[in-house]
């Protein structure tokens, strides 16, 4: 979206995308080894999570913070191929991705922390571009990924509800309950309308409002029929069907993006072509 709104090359976004995918993945395995370590004494208890490396036993302690020095070393030097305003504002993302696992042990909104360390990437992704952030149609993304991370990890977490209860983790599945599918109704077209906001905020166009009204709120409606809170097979497959929605609005982004770059050339060729000039 800060692409549309400056006007970026093809190519340097697309570099741009490579790196930031690169270090979502790096920093996401860095997050997941943070939890594991933390929760090691949970995952035991679960039957999902038992045969993790180092609940099992797999892995020590000790060598699984060797690589988590490693993966952050990655990360780090993703990092430094970014602005300095970029580097210095990923680093605030860092203790939110450290206290999330501990959050389940003192609030029924762990999945709201993890939101706001897992969706810090759309404000970075913005300062990359632009060397700064312009927070009128940033931070309304950035809440639609808050808001979307409560739907998928909410059902992700229906899946061990019945461990967790006896371990004494909590989380938005449980707090929710039997009301689960209607409160998600309520987060889904937040998501929605956020986006669309963002979107508004942003100058974009129709393909992008057609997109994420159209097939992203259809895709949400569709995840919010097919799950059987009490499926932990059923959780999973719909939790797994996110990547979807991701896709759909990046669709609609890319979408929009091209639309525009399409228009512009046209509108350039015609002006052009009265000028008496040749295209």
């Amino acid at each position: 979206m800060a692409a549309f709104s400056t006007g970026m090359p093809i190519g340097d976004m697309t570099a741009l995308m490579a790196l930031f995918g690169t270090g979502a993945v790096v920093m996401r395995g860095a997050g997941c080894t943070i939890n594991d370590m933390w929760d090691v004494d949970f995952d035991k208890k679960v039957e999902r999570t038992k045969t993790r490396p180092i609940a099992s036993g797999l892995i020590t302690r000790p060598k699984a913070l060797a690589f988590l020095g490693l993966q952050l070393s990655a990360g780090l030097a993703v990092l430094l191929q970014l602005n300095p305003y970029t580097i210095l504002f990923c680093f605030g993302s860092m203790p939110l991705v450290v206290i999330y696992p501990f959050m389940k042990r003192i609030t029924y909104w762990p999945q709201l922390v993890l939101g706001l360390a897992y969706n810090w990437g759309a404000l970075a992704g913005w300062s990359a571009v632009a060397g700064g952030i312009d927070w009128t149609v940033a931070l309304p993304l950035y809440a639609a990924g808050v808001s979307w991370t409560l739907v998928y990890d909410t059902v992700y977490g229906h899946q061990d509800k019945r461990d967790d209860i006896a371990a004494g983790v909590k989380s938005t599945s449980l707090l929710f309950g039997d009301h689960t599918k209607l409160v998600l109704s309520g987060f889904s077209a937040s998501t929605i309308g956020l986006l669309c906001l963002s979107g508004y905020m942003n100058g974009n166009g129709l393909p992008f409002y057609l997109t994420v009204a159209g097939a992203g709120t259809a895709h949400l409606i569709w995840q919010l029929k097919r799950v059987d809170i009490n499926s932990p097979p059923v959780c999973w497959r719909i939790f797994k069907s996110n990547a979807w929605f991701g896709a759909i609005i990046l669709g609609a982004i890319l979408a929009d993006l091209a639309y525009d770059r399409l228009s512009a050339a046209d509108a350039s060729d015609g002006s052009d072509a009265s000028d008496g000039r040749p295209k």
